[in-house]
């Protein structure tokens, strides 16, 4: 007996026992209009478009980190041992030039102190050297100092004549230094006591804070992303993907803020200081004010005074302060290359400019230009791409700097807090931390997810906190690569 069905005649299904596609085991879109046959072929590999974005690191390479507990760190470094000016004036007396008159004068013009007091660094019977960049004055000082001037006895002479350059003395921005002493036999005192000499400087701590917020609702909607982070783990994070990048920017911008934070001493309103954020003193800020400034280095150039020429008026410029031997340098693409071409043009034997014979007669080392060291005189450079140079998401956007040169090593500071000379790292970083609570790197979660019921808002709050700050001891002796282009 056949039996019969009337009225719609539905699509037949036949389930099968493997995921697999049939001719009778699929709806079709005419079957059901608000889904659709197969779901998007979804990689769940994030691609690393942009590679390794973070940028920190410089720090963590040449510098420390050590606890603080007060609002302020505050340190001594050493003054100049031997006694020299240059800023001086030589009296200029009527119609004579500067023939008639033995008299220097000490202005106020540089290092803080008054010509009176740097006169009192000098007495009778030391010997100095006076010149002006084109006559040098041998002479024994004659008389105590007096008001900011002291009377000299050249060598030699009767006066300062020999300062007397053409029609047109150099009367002012002469240079001066103690060299020795001479006094006759029996003489009852010499010399000048000088109380050491230091600078005392300080820096301030900053706090900086960010945070990530997930609603409630987005934590219980699952969606795992496979990844790869900065930091070299690897693996799947759900909704707290935002938050792994937040803790990964917050991180560097603990260190971007150590570079470029400045002190704002303003007290007007609609200041930053106004409002009682008085900022802190960051690595370009403390080398702009007491470091060396290179401005527009060419230093792969072959014309005469540019290459190696300016390179070497950079550690001219070392030779002056602290002549450390080990260097680190920083750079940006441009500068970096730069550096390898500066080198690569120092080999110029054999055919083509290349001889084999000082890479050990190897063809594929004398074709490697890239130079992570080299030395030059008597110092040692260790050269280093710097990304927070590069990326165009932060100074790689303004290109104004392009790299800095930063002594290895320790230096020797007095310690306000601790009370005694200690050896530190000249680039480190002070974060404030006591036995109740550590402020180096804080994150906790308030809000209504995970159990962390502290507030009645529906939704999860990651927050971060840091309060640190930078020192930059004997800043003299770092470089800063400008370009003013």
């Amino acid at each position: 007996m056949a039996i019969s069905q009337t009225g719609a005649v539905l699509n037949t299904l036949t389930p099968r026992p493997t995921q697999g596609l049939f001719g009778d085991n699929y709806l079709s879109l005419t079957d059901m209009d608000f889904t659709k046959q197969f779901l998007p072929d979804v990689y769940e590999k994030e691609v690393e478009r942009f590679g390794n974005r973070t940028v920190s690191g410089f720090l963590r390479m040449v510098g420390a980190e050590m606890p603080m507990s007060s609002d302020q760190v505050v340190w001594s470094e050493q003054g100049r041992l031997h006694v020299a000016f240059d800023d001086c004036t030589v009296a200029n007396s009527a119609n004579s030039g500067v023939s008639a008159t033995t008299t220097v004068t000490f202005t106020n013009t540089s290092g803080g102190d008054t010509g009176v007091e740097k006169s009192k660094l000098l007495g009778v019977g030391m010997t100095v050297i006076i010149a002006n960049g084109v006559k040098v004055v041998k002479a024994r000082v004659a008389t105590a100092p007096g008001n900011g001037t002291i009377t000299v006895a050249p060598y030699g002479a009767a006066n300062l004549d020999a300062l007397n350059v053409g029609t047109a003395p150099t009367l002012t921005g002469i240079k001066l230094f103690v060299y020795g002493s001479e006094f006759a036999k029996g003489s009852a005192d010499g010399g000048v006591s000088i109380d050491a000499k230091f600078t005392q400087f300080n820096n301030k701590p900053i706090i900086l804070r960010d945070k990530y917020t997930v609603n409630g609702s987005d934590t219980a909607q699952i969606g795992w992303v496979e990844v790869t982070s900065e930091n070299g783990a690897s693996g799947y994070l759900w909704y707290l993907k935002s938050e792994h990048e937040a803790r990964l920017r917050f991180e560097d911008q603990l260190e971007m803020a150590m570079i470029e934070s400045v002190k704002d001493t303003q007290t007007a309103s609609g200041s930053a200081g106004g409002a009682g954020f008085k900022g802190s003193e960051g690595l370009f800020a403390a080398i702009e004010d007491r470091g060396m400034i290179y401005n527009d280095a060419d230093f792969g150039s072959t014309t005469s005074g540019k290459g190696i020429d300016e390179f070497d008026a950079i550690l001219a410029e070392l030779d002056k302060q602290g002549a450390i031997e080990e260097n680190m340098m920083f750079l940006d693409r441009a500068t970096a290359l730069s550096i390898d071409n500066m080198l690569a043009n120092q080999n110029s034997y054999g055919a083509g400019g290349t001889s084999y014979g000082v890479f050990n007669n190897s063809e594929d080392m004398a074709l490697n230009l890239g130079f992570s060291g080299f030395r030059r005189g008597s110092y040692d450079f260790y050269k280093s791409d710097w990304k927070y140079l590069n990326d165009s998401t932060t100074r790689g956007l303004l290109g104004d700097v392009e790299g800095v040169i930063v002594p290895a090593g320790t230096s020797t500071v007095y310690d306000q807090n601790l009370g005694k000379n200690i050896a530190r790292p000249f680039l480190h970083i002070r974060y404030r931390a006591s036995e109740a609570d550590d402020r180096k790197m804080k994150s906790w979660i308030t809000g209504s997810v995970g159990g962390n019921y502290t507030s009645a808002a529906d939704e999860m709050n990651v927050h971060f906190l840091s309060e640190r700050t930078l020192c930059v001891q004997a800043a003299n002796n770092f470089v800063l690569l400008k370009s003013t282009t």
